[in-house]
């Protein structure tokens, strides 16, 4: 039966904000967290970008909801090494309940600590090596380690949970669902695609968890809703490779600036239409994933999490 979650926003709210809001998704009957990780925002009008790790830690203690960073990158501003010690850490805080999602990153987070942003092969090189490190870790040996990316000498984590956190990897293109379905534990996508939860497991992920996620707006007006959406969300309009290379969020807002209201809405369900909210999920139910994550854009989050628990969950199950 599938799972539904609440995904926490980074990128448009506060520390103790997001500590609140996940305690009020458990209160309303979400099942678990996603929360992302960035070092900016995407724009500056989301105005916001706390340190996940602070945060988890922070939820671990206010909750009992499961928890996934949706998604962290290991491979330029944060080392694997250091990833995987803060995975440890969160999962040894939470009593297991936590798990390590990863991706190849964006140029808007990574650049800050190096301006070269390597293409996405190399990405996903990197990725594969930095996931093999962190296992190594995971198993509380010490690590010495020379690869074509990252070198490590004499590491050893101390403070490890009963069992590694599950890591999980978000993919697109079939070379990184490829490697998912390889190296991970799971599957992470933002898009309802039964195609690529098919890749996913004929890759090696079947049996395996799939994971999804979308925005949604609910307000007691449609056009209040689609409104707020354009306003904090335009670059879910933005097509193409953009999102992994510009580095500011100026970029972002300048292109933003073409993306017209129905292109930043998209598919996600906005409004007091029990019936869109419902049905936006249930394509990711039909597209075979085992666990879906909803987040709530805008302000009004105390209204989202009671017509959720009201209307929307109930159908849902």
């Amino acid at each position: 039966m599938t799972a539904f979650g609440y995904f926490l926003s980074c990128e448009e709210h506060g520390p103790q904000e997001l500590v609140r809001q996940a305690k009020a998704a458990e209160r309303a009957g979400f099942e678990a967290l996603w929360i992302s990780d960035h070092f900016h925002p995407w724009l500056d009008e989301q105005g916001q970008s706390p340190f996940v790790w602070s945060v988890i830690g922070a939820i671990a203690e206010a909750t009992s909801l499961p928890i996934t960073t949706a998604v962290t990158c290991p491979l330029m501003r944060v080392h694997p090494v250091i990833v995987a010690q803060a995975a440890a850490t969160s999962a040894a805080l939470s009593g297991g309940r936590f798990r390590l999602g990863v991706g190849t990153g964006e140029a808007l987070n990574e650049h800050v600590i190096e301006s070269r942003w390597p293409p996405a092969d190399e990405r996903l090189e990197m990725l594969e090596e930095a996931v093999g490190l962190m296992r190594e870790l995971f198993t509380g040996e010490q690590v010495t380690h020379r690869g074509a990316h990252y070198r490590v000498d004499t590491a050893r984590l101390y403070t490890l949970p009963d069992e590694p956190p599950p890591i999980y990897m978000s993919g697109f293109g079939p070379k990184a669902i490829e490697l998912a379905g390889r190296i991970a534990d799971g599957y992470i996508s933002t898009g309802p695609s039964a195609e690529m939860v098919e890749q996913f497991h004929k890759a090696g992920g079947a049996g395996k968890p799939v994971l999804g996620g979308l925005k949604a707006c609910y307000a007691r007006d449609e056009a209040e809703a689609r409104r707020t959406v354009h306003r904090l969300w335009p670059n879910q309009g933005i097509q193409g490779e953009a999102s992994q290379l510009l580095p500011l969020p100026r970029h972002f807002e300048q292109l933003a600036r073409s993306v017209s209201e129905e292109q930043a809405v998209g598919s996600s369900p906005c409004g007091p239409d029990v019936d869109r909210h419902v049905q936006a999920i249930q394509e990711y139910v039909d597209a075979g994933f085992d666990e879906v994550y909803v987040n709530q854009i805008g302000p009004e989050q105390d209204a989202f999490f009671d017509f959720y628990a009201r209307e929307v969950l109930p159908r849902l199950r």
